[in-house]
């Protein structure tokens, strides 16, 4: 059984799919995961990846729907026809529970992609510690994090290493979008979720008119997750110039874009190794902030300047980020080709940090040795 509970976990869940199907032609994969697992070959028991919310009180309004979707899987997890293995991916409220279901139902527990205790609520990994089989870690700091409190861990690489294998090259991604000239382009990434959708794009789109004053040719192109309806991007207003709306076209964005402004997530990382300059924001409710900002343990929040453990990239949070501060950081960029240097000059230290090609294979290796009667 393969969970994942939003589009990245979705991406990276097919990844592993596709390998574990390679290994072992028979194996049969069911759980919860969104488009891409189902072409990878996962029957789908639940397609939850609609429900994926944003920081905590946000994700008040997808609990019915969650919980729903937990009995199922316990259900199946209990059932006569119970898995070999369980693999969860991220999204940890909801797959550290079904985690603990798994463990009293006997069945081991594979976490590909685990929750970023490094960086915020250190005391889930006493919880990993009791209900988790094996940590498949993504990150070179993961391990000696996971030893250190006695879970059993393998570093494995980030998924993204393997998924960016089919990215367009910057001629075919610009040809596909129709950009000629010299014109800069920028690319809008507001996020996989519907709330971080309604809380960034508006701001981005204030930004691009205040960027468009600057550079009137300037091409701006949105990349639409799978996971967010064009309704949602259409009703964050008509403010600004016009705007190119790509769906579940985020790689070919990235490389067609001179810059992105972009929302604090894996696509961070995606961009830094497609070589994409960036800013990056990200904003939560005041109550989700008053309750969970005390908690994070780390100065940055993308996963760039985590990974490479400096300020690489500017960063607008909450208070930080408007319109204003988002164009001016943008045009700060734009402007200045020593700028954009060092940042693509940084970038290209991470592909050395984020492990080689092959993640999903030895990802699926794991997990069939773990499955293994």
């Amino acid at each position: 059984m393969i969970v994942a509970g939003e589009a990245s976990g979705d991406l990276h869940g097919a990844t592993l799919a596709r390998a574990l199907h390679a290994l072992a032609p028979g194996a049969r994969l069911h759980g919860m995961g969104g488009r891409g697992m189902a072409a990878a070959g996962v029957e789908l028991l639940v397609d939850a990846t609609r429900q994926a919310t944003v920081g905590g009180t946000e994700a008040v309004g997808g609990v019915p729907a969650l919980y729903r979707a937990y009995r199922r899987l316990r259900a199946t997890l209990e059932g006569p026809a119970r898995p070999d293995a369980l693999v969860v991916i991220d999204f940890p409220e909801f797959n550290l529970r079904l985690a603990r279901a798994a463990r009293r139902a006997g069945v081991a527990v594979v976490y590909f992609i685990p929750p970023q205790v490094w960086a915020w609520r250190p005391w889930r990994v006493r919880l990993m510690r009791r209900v988790v089989s094996l940590v498949l870690a993504v990150f070179p700091f993961e391990p000696p994090l996971y030893r250190r409190a006695g879970v059993p861990v393998a570093f494995v690489g980030h998924p993204v290493v393997d998924a960016l294998a089919d990215a367009p090259t910057r001629e075919s991604a610009r040809a596909r979008l129709g950009v000629e000239g010299g014109a800069p382009v920028i690319g809008l990434l507001p996020g996989s979720r519907r709330h971080e959708v309604e809380r960034v794009l508006p701001m981005m789109r204030e930004a691009a008119a205040l960027i468009e004053r600057r550079h009137p040719g300037a091409r701006f192109v949105v990349a639409q997750a799978p996971t967010v309806d064009r309704a949602a991007i259409d009703a964050t207003g008509a403010a600004g110039p016009a705007l190119t709306v790509v769906p579940s076209g985020a790689y070919a964005v990235m490389r067609a874009a001179d810059l992105v402004l972009v929302t604090s997530g894996t696509a961070t990382l995606e961009a830094a190794l497609l070589g994409t300059p960036m800013v990056v924001c990200y904003r939560l409710s005041r109550l989700s902030e008053l309750l969970f900002g005390p908690l994070v343990r780390i100065p940055w929040i993308s996963l760039a300047n985590i990974t490479l453990g400096r300020a690489v990239v500017p960063e607008l949070y909450q208070a930080t980020l408007s319109a204003e501060t988002l164009a001016r950081e943008a045009l700060a960029l734009l402007e200045s080709p020593a700028a954009l240097a060092a940042q693509r000059d940084a970038f290209g230290e991470l592909a050395g940090q984020l492990g080689a090609p092959g993640v999903g294979t030895r990802a699926a290796r794991h997990v069939l040795q773990l499955a293994a009667p």
